[in-house]
């Protein structure tokens, strides 16, 4: 049998030529990292394993979310979670898959490598919503017919939670009861190179599917510097620190949009987020500007894998980094 031969994921961050100066291309908070996290980081004890069923970060984790510590399912990161579900989901027999019409490419890709139809379809589907949306930053419909909990459904439905900690301006989060919960804390607190993530059940998940769900997980998941991380985020302190840091993030994209405006790109309205996406003027080549820019210390995320080609992805950065931006535009022959 011929294997379907899959396209590797495309990031934004770091690449060949490093760490970038000005890293629009993620959507890290650029008000981190969060201090008090990477004192924890630091008194990581990586000379023991952890527990392998994390009882206590399980239970810190359920008590900050006022949930069951048996509804928390740890992952090793997001991406990680995004191939096991999917993989749960092909070995309960769903056969199809429903992804947002512009979003994150693993959510295809694991339909893809574990043979979920993406086609539209009544029949029960893995069905991936995330709020806000990247690239776009806003709500995503998918979630107005999930708090409708009078609709019978047979989907797995899970909502990607990355950026709701990162929502700007008062921002509410709509979280639908009958779906399943992806939190990844890493890139709230700046700390995106520490990979852990977790997942909380809906209600209407069995203990059967749970327990499943754990036995497809490598043993220790998650090592000792996640742990540290993850159990830092629900402390008060780190709460506080980034409640404070989304007033500066709410000021930085008010400036940021309004240099993007003057740039000539065609910023596109409705981000609830540290980011918004944009298009770029009719006359520039998109391969030129990225390359260019990118030579200046400046990374910008080209949203042609999230299927809005001309479209790039601007995380919200400090003033000195829009200053970059502004100066790499101008001197590099775009202006």
């Amino acid at each position: 049998m011929m294997l379907q031969v899959i396209p590797e994921s495309i990031h934004g961050g770091p690449d060949a030529e490093g760490v970038p100066l000005h890293d629009f291309s993620t959507n890290a908070n650029a008000c981190g990292p969060c201090k008090t996290t990477q004192a924890a980081l630091r008194n990581a004890d990586a000379a023991h394993y952890p527990d392998p069923h994390y009882t206590r970060l399980r239970a810190r984790l359920g008590a900050f979310h006022g949930v069951e510590a048996d509804r928390i399912v740890l992952a090793a990161s997001a991406s990680e979670f995004m191939q096991r579900i999917s993989a749960f989901a092909a070995r309960i027999g769903i056969r199809h898959a429903r992804v947002p019409q512009h979003g994150y490419g693993d959510y295809t890709r694991g339909a893809r490598i574990w043979g979920l139809e993406l086609a539209a379809s009544d029949a029960p589907a893995l069905h991936w919503a995330c709020e806000p949306a990247s690239p776009l930053g806003s709500r995503d419909e998918a979630v107005d017919d999930w708090l409708d909990e009078s609709t019978p459904t047979h989907d797995i439905r899970v909502l990607d939670c990355a950026y709701v900690p990162l929502m700007l301006d008062g921002a509410q989060p709509r979280l639908p009861s009958t779906a399943w919960q992806l939190w990844t804390p890493n890139k709230a607190l700046a700390l995106t190179g520490v990979r852990a993530a977790y997942a909380i059940a809906p209600t209407c998940a069995s203990a059967e599917h749970l327990a499943v769900l754990r036995a497809m997980s490598a043993s220790w998941p998650i090592g000792s510097h996640g742990v540290a991380m993850l159990e830092s985020w629900v402390t008060p302190e780190v709460q506080h620190w980034l409640h404070a840091s989304l007033v500066t993030l709410s000021d930085w994209k008010r400036a940021q949009i309004a240099l993007c405006a003057s740039l000539g790109w065609s910023v596109r309205p409705g981000s609830l987020a540290n980011y918004f996406t944009a298009q770029l003027p009719q006359e520039c080549r998109m391969d030129e500007v990225l390359v260019a820019l990118r030579k200046r210390g400046i990374k910008l995320r080209d949203c042609a894998s999230f299927g809005l080609p001309r479209h790039v992805r601007v995380g919200v950065l400090s003033p000195q980094s829009q200053a970059a931006l502004k100066d790499g535009w101008t001197h590099g022959g775009f202006a």
